[in-house]
């Protein structure tokens, strides 16, 4: 039988329709099983006193440890560029649309994001960040507005290298960098526009929304792995839809591996994969086993099913 690729990893393209194919919509995901360094990977963190595995260890042997680990992987970072921009016929008038490159490095690979987003939406973030990192934006640039001259090409090009550079400077701050304000300005449009797809019944259209902002999402949220659970439940549901059902359980399988005991996902989440593994020919008795403990644990009527659930989402 064939097996699908896990979303959202490396090579995999289930999230794309055929004339999405080439969009540059690739799939970052963190490998599995690699202990978690302290803040930024610093062994001296770790020698501090977080606990662990490695707790046992001695300082040396947690910096020979951390040596070996740095060896075998890079930090993932951002990199982001604006490659382009546009003036946009709108309502009441002209504005300009960038084009936001984020790459995203690592050990496992080198691939890249790219959004749309308006000036608006920048003073958006910066107004946020400055109201919750007051002291972390002291020192960060942000370009100015101008009353006149904002549609001429060399200040489009000079705010686009400005704005670039703005970028950069939130990315080195480590709370900046993980924080809801620059998730939201990163991702929010994108999973907005794909929930409403899945409510409308657009399951293709969906799904090359959920391509453009979930990976990056997934990767943003790697301290949170939670927090990227419901975007994976709106791709199983939308390849379900698609009869793409190997694809749509590998989904499941991503979420599953995000949700702790509790969440509000997961037991929907366990129905979905229970009758999905039954139409594959899969064996679906673990996942019925843990189902049903999420049942004993919540007396009372059926909860919401997956899509229920899932149409509730961004609806702001």
């Amino acid at each position: 039988m064939a097996t699908a690729q896990q979303p959202w990893s490396p090579g995999w393209a289930g999230l794309t329709t055929p004339s999405e194919a080439g969009a540059g919509q690739e799939a970052p995901a963190a490998g599995p099983g690699l202990p978690a360094p302290g803040p930024e990977g610093d062994p001296a963190a770790v020698a501090a006193g977080s606990p662990g595995a490695h707790s046992g260890m001695t300082t040396r042997e947690l910096q020979e440890y951390w040596r070996g680990e740095k060896g075998d992987r890079k930090p993932v970072r951002l990199i982001f560029d604006i490659a382009s921009a546009r003036i946009e016929e709108g309502t009441p008038c002209r504005f300009v649309m960038y084009q936001v490159v984020v790459i995203q490095t690592g050990s496992y690979d080198s691939t890249k994001a790219v959004l749309e987003r308006r000036y608006s939406d920048f003073e958006a973030l910066q107004r946020g960040l400055l109201r919750a990192f007051p002291e972390e934006m002291e020192d960060v640039a942000f370009p100015g507005k101008r009353l006149l001259g904002n549609l001429a090409p060399a200040l489009i090009a000079a705010r686009s290298r400005a704005l670039a550079e703005y970028l950069r400077q939130l990315a080195a701050l480590r709370g900046v960098r993980r924080s809801r304000e620059l998730l939201d300005f990163l991702t929010r449009p994108e999973l907005r526009e794909a929930f409403g797809c899945l409510r409308a019944g657009q399951y293709a259209r969906a799904l090359g929304a959920l391509g453009r902002a979930g990976p990056l999402q997934a990767r943003l949220t790697a301290h949170r792995p939670a927090a990227a659970a419901p975007a994976l439940c709106a791709a199983l549901l939308c390849l379900r839809e698609l009869e793409r059902p190997l694809e749509a359980f590998a989904a499941g399988e991503r979420a599953l591996a995000r949700l702790r005991d509790g969440h509000r996902y997961l037991e929907p989440l366990l129905d979905a994969m229970v009758r999905l593994a039954g139409a594959l020919g899969r064996d679906c008795a673990p996942l019925q086993r843990r189902l049903e403990d999420c049942q004993l644990r919540r007396p009372g009527p059926r909860g919401l099913t997956l899509k229920e659930l899932a149409v509730r989402e961004y609806l702001d």
